[in-house]
């Protein structure tokens, strides 16, 4: 199996006129943008890029205390389920860079998940950079999982399916969270959901010098985010900011780990995937070679997102329900 990829494969037509569209419009890159302007762009793409939704079973947001202040949840239980059924978790971490995102941009996703995978999702509204820079996010979803857990019988989880995911950044935290909880330091996990996640924020791979131009998010978008996320230079080199520089990934949950060709981090995830692998971590490596970063958050204007959440949806509904899930014991990083 070849882990790293030497140049850029055929992209998705849909994708292409996508691209082709923006371009046309004028939208600007994300780096070229104040974090509070970045916001907003990004706000406005939501409705004109993502599939809806659809309605769910319930949908609560629930105010906790955080360590930075007032910290909000939103818990979803997928459509059919009963309302007091002990339901498997998803705590779900949203992308952004770390710097833009929130609840609402994610809504439609974390609906789709609840209802494909029927389960109960809870996402997380974590402090943004540069306000906020690491690790306050991961603090912030470190606070939550530990909440879920504790309050699992108020909230009809199954304390003992808990699992973690996210994209991007998002993706990030989740993995960090499995490593944290690999030991001893979070409650345990059945699974990690990484869809394009963000791995190694020294940026050192191949993939940053591939993709450079033309894209959603290039090599220069990425380091935007990271510089506001890590104005430290020597944090980005902490397991818990670049969970692929752990000294061991041994014990972590099982994991899908997505990649897309057409991405700066490409490389990264497929490392990581390699190395859940040789770590004897039970792995699902989704690779796409002819899609871009954010696709599935893009289903309007490209129909293989809904074919590829669909499939991630069937992976997370089996690995928490299967009958056979266990939890690790702590391991040292």
């Amino acid at each position: 199996m070849e882990w790293t990829l030497n140049a850029l494969g055929p992209l998705d037509p849909a994708a292409q006129r996508l691209l082709a569209l923006a371009a046309e419009a004028g939208y600007p890159p994300f780096e070229t943008l104040s974090p509070a302007q970045a916001r907003k762009a990004y706000a406005a793409s939501w409705s004109v890029m993502q599939t809806p939704g659809g309605d769910v079973a319930s949908v609560v947001d629930q105010h906790i205390a955080g360590p930075g202040g007032a910290l909000t949840l939103r818990v979803y239980r997928g459509q059919g389920t009963d309302a007091t059924a002990p339901l498997p978790c998803l705590l779900f971490l949203h992308g952004g860079g770390w710097v833009i995102g929130n609840l609402e941009s994610h809504d439609r996703l974390c609906r789709r998940l609840a209802n494909g995978a029927g389960v109960c999702v809870v996402a997380v509204d974590y402090r943004l950079a540069p306000e906020h820079p690491f690790p306050a996010a991961l603090d912030d979803a470190a606070h939550a999982l530990n909440w879920v857990a504790a309050h699992a019988q108020a909230l009809h989880i199954d304390p003992y399916r808990i699992a973690v995911g996210g994209d991007s950044a998002g993706g990030n935290l989740a993995a960090a969270l499995a490593l944290l909880s690999r030991q001893g330091d979070a409650p345990p996990l059945i699974h990690q959901t990484l869809l394009y996640p963000v791995l190694d924020l020294t940026a050192r791979s191949d993939s940053y010098r591939r993709v450079t131009r033309g894209l959603p998010l290039t090599a220069t978008t990425m380091h935007y985010f990271i510089q506001h996320y890590t104005p430290h230079e020597d944090d980005r080199l902490d397991w818990r900011a670049s969970p692929l520089h752990a000294h061991s990934l041994a014990g972590v949950a099982p994991a899908l780990v997505m990649t897309v060709s057409h991405d700066p981090l490409c490389d990264e995830g497929l490392a990581y995937a390699r190395r859940l692998d040789e770590a004897g971590v039970r792995v699902t490596s989704l690779h796409c070679n002819d899609q871009m970063h954010g696709v599935l958050s893009q289903g309007r204007m490209i129909p293989a997102a809904d074919v590829l959440t669909a499939n991630i949806c069937r992976i997370l509904s089996h690995e928490l329900h299967r009958s056979d899930s266990s939890v690790t014991s702590p391991t040292p990083c």
